[in-house]
């Protein structure tokens, strides 16, 4: 493995390129995955599939991060899936698509996103390397946020939307509108692996905690959480099913946390709001 990137903030204790390549679960596409680290806590992912040579990358915030992940696999880049149109995941889109030709794809309806190629939106179905990938709008963290979800792989890319034990905050539209947009992942299968583009996991469970303390797979899990960060390694992606059981953002309807913030008689999108709120301010 080459060495991280040098970041723009704390340390990232990540070692880069980040989480080894592994495979999907469809044997027909062959599909492999490598998510690397760029900034300060950010991650990158390349989707190669070992069948038509084909790659794919999620979000170009750091142009050159994304090329030495490139080099590092020796795989060319065809696609570029653009998730919402905030700098640091988009920043490098241009150096990456000159210096690869790739096809860009991104939002439909963006803020400033120069050099798409394809532009998306909700309900829209792509293919990439024989697999459908379909388009879901989740609006909330940005009123552009797109998540890419490949059913025959039990994969989804959620951007900023969906974070390991945490949800993006509310930059351009209400609470109602991230809780809709919630919505949209959580009826996916269990075994969908979540791709996020954040290692902000452990700071995550320590709020978690401070809302659904009596959760013994929430403590068990931010145990594990702390473990891995101390050793260096990533928390993402992870599994649908385990983000049901412990992210608080997704268990509104829970009776221990409706009980612990004293709103056993409001509306999930009220509850909602209160935890986000509490973790702006945590």
């Amino acid at each position: 493995m080459h060495n991280p990137r040098r970041n723009r903030g704390h340390q990232w204790k990540t070692p880069a390129p980040g989480n080894p390549t592994t495979k999907g679960n469809n044997p027909m596409a062959e599909l492999e995955y490598y998510q690397f680290p760029y900034m300060s806590d950010n991650y990158g992912v390349l989707i190669h599939s070992t069948t038509t040579g084909e790659t794919a990358a999620i979000d170009a915030g750091d142009g050159s991060a994304l090329l030495e992940a490139l080099t590092h696999k020796g795989w060319q880049l065809t696609d570029l899936f653009i998730t919402h149109h905030h700098a640091d995941h988009t920043a490098g889109l241009a150096e990456v698509k000159a210096a690869t030709s790739c096809k860009v794809t991104g939002p439909k309806h963006h803020s400033n996103i120069e050099g798409l190629d394809r532009e998306v939106s909700e309900g829209d179905v792509l293919q990439f390397a024989g697999c459908d990938v379909q388009v879901i709008h989740t609006p909330g963290h940005t009123a552009d946020m797109l998540n890419y979800y490949l059913p025959s792989e039990s994969v989804v890319f959620t951007g900023d939307t969906l974070f390991a034990l945490g949800c993006g905050r509310l930059f351009e539209s209400d609470a109602d509108t991230m809780w809709n947009s919630l919505s949209k992942l959580m009826v996916l299968p269990q075994n969908t692996t979540v791709y996020c583009s954040h290692e902000y996991t452990e700071a995550n469970a320590k709020f978690a905690l401070s809302v659904d303390p009596e959760n013994p797979e929430l403590r068990s899990r931010a145990k594990a959480i702390k473990q891995l960060r101390a050793e260096g390694k990533a928390t993402v992606p992870s599994l649908l099913a385990e983000e049901l059981a412990t992210n608080p953002f997704l268990r509104v309807d829970d009776q221990g946390i409706r009980e612990h913030l004293n709103m056993l008689a409001s509306s999930d999108v009220e509850v909602f709001a209160e935890i986000r709120k509490r973790k702006d301010n945590f």
